[in-house]
């Protein structure tokens, strides 16, 4: 896997009743071309399946 990243996406989720405010992170296996490093900010889209969980790919570098 030399062109696979793994990019964690967290979002904040409000339970409808106790309205607690809880963090909930999820991760996608990205097809990388870039050569994204560690701690890097980046944006995915959805691209054609390429392997069992990666179906993303990297679109551009942010930070």
């Amino acid at each position: 896997m030399e062109k696979t990243a793994t990019v964690k996406v967290d979002t904040m989720w409000q339970h409808p009743v106790y309205k607690k405010r809880v963090k909930r992170s999820k991760k996608y296996l990205v097809h990388d071309e870039l050569g994204v490093r560690v701690g890097q900010t980046v944006r995915f889209g959805e691209i054609r399946p390429i392997s069992k969980r990666k179906r993303w790919r990297i679109l551009e570098v942010i930070e």
